[in-house]
């Protein structure tokens, strides 16, 4: 590899670049590309001198499934990448993928798609020419590096842009060229550690649909990293939440968000507030003695309840039978698409209540005022409560 090329993008190791474009020294011991290959971890441990970043960490990515590592900073989920990476040896456990053991394999002998934060591109080459770097070092002939360049070009709606130099693109067209240089080549395992994070919101949630479909097309296991939980549940197959070097629950968007195991998961997912409450024959109790009734058996243990801003309801929209929960109401907030209430318990935390404006509704009229109390509405399908 000509290590000029190299130096031209500074931010980019050798591992990195091996990650990034799939390059392999010897590329016997990567196992044939036949189709999208499964990753077990088992037992995978890290630490960095007292600081235990994984912590005994076993997880089974199904073939071609796309499954997001979600957690706040520090909670383990980019070590557990760099091991799948290579990138990090771990300290104890075993890593495989599909049958093969590749924990101690080298980065470059992995056959991995890899799409970095910083985009990892050489900023010298066009466009073409980035994504056809990891074909070019496989020594693959011209026409055929021609043809699949094309073709990826197209799957990111770039075709267009070939010849263009990565240093005249925008964020968002950058972002599609190294996803374009991530599965050129074919790889069974694509990884992406917070590829989005730079990007403005609106860009990031059209590259959220973007890349679900490039994976529906292509097939490829994936292993993506975020901390933005909008961006996991949009996206992921299956979900795995990590705190403090552990997975705490891996599942479906829908049963992370319906059903959290905890009030860690709850209280990261989705825009709650967890308020502790008493356990009572027909439901839980708030501290300032209003019963709610919930439906299903509580758990057992200190007890947390999980108030989904989206949830509560406003008084004029409770159904018969809901749970009716009195607040002081201390601001309302316009924000476009919607009004953010915020209001305080008796005897608890502030809560906040999300109500979507549409049609007749647009517009703070007749929203409640500062210093008023109401009683919200909660049903008892929605009162979910949790473990402490």
């Amino acid at each position: 590899m000509n290590t000029a090329t190299l130096r031209a993008s500074p931010a980019l190791s050798g591992d990195a670049v091996a990650a990034a474009t799939g390059t392999a020294a010897a590329p016997a011991a990567v196992p044939a590309r036949a189709g999208s290959l499964g990753i077990s971890a088992t037992g995978l441990s890290r630490r960095y001198g007292d600081f235990r970043a994984l912590d005994d960490v076993s997880l089974d990515v199904g073939a071609g499934e796309f499954l997001t590592l979600l957690g706040p900073s520090g909670s383990g989920k980019t070590t557990l990448l760099n091991i799948i990476a290579g990138f990090v040896l771990p300290d104890a456990g075993q890593l495989r993928f599909g049958t093969d053991d590749v924990t101690l394999l080298p980065v470059n002998q992995r056959g991995l798609g890899m799409v970095f934060q910083s985009y990892a591109l050489f900023p010298h080459m066009t466009v073409a020419e980035n994504v056809a770097f990891p074909l070019k070092v496989r020594r693959e002939p011209a026409a055929a590096i021609r043809e699949r360049v094309a073709r990826v070009l197209e799957l990111v709606q770039l075709g267009h842009l070939g010849a263009r130099r990565v240093s005249e693109l925008s964020g968002g067209q950058r972002q599609r060229v190294a996803l374009a240089r991530a599965v050129v080549f074919s790889p069974r395992i694509v990884l992406m550690d917070e590829p989005l994070s730079a990007l403005d919101k609106n860009l990031r949630e059209a590259m959220q649909v973007e890349i679900r479909h490039l994976h529906e097309q292509i097939g490829a296991t994936t292993v993506y990293v975020t901390h933005d939980q909008r961006e996991a549940l949009t996206m992921s197959d299956r979900i795995a939440v990590m705190n403090q070097g552990r997975i705490v629950q891996c599942g479906t968007p829908e049963e992370i968000y319906e059903r959290p195991v905890n009030a860690f998961v709850a209280g990261f997912i989705g825009e709650t507030t967890l308020v502790t409450v008493a356990p009572a024959p027909d439901g839980v109790l708030l501290a300032g003695g209003t019963l709610l009734h919930t439906t299903g058996e509580l758990p057992a243990g200190e007890l947390r309840l999980a108030l989904r801003a989206e949830r509560l309801l406003m008084p004029d929209e409770c159904p018969a039978g809901a749970n009716r929960i009195p607040v002081t109401v201390r601001d309302v907030i316009y924000q476009g698409d919607s009004l953010l209430l915020l209001a305080d318990l008796e005897g608890g935390p502030r809560v906040s209540l999300r109500r979507p404006l549409r049609g007749s509704r647009a517009g703070s009229g007749g929203m409640p005022r500062p210093g008023e109390t109401l009683m919200l509405g909660l049903e008892p399908e929605a009162t979910l409560v949790v473990p402490a």
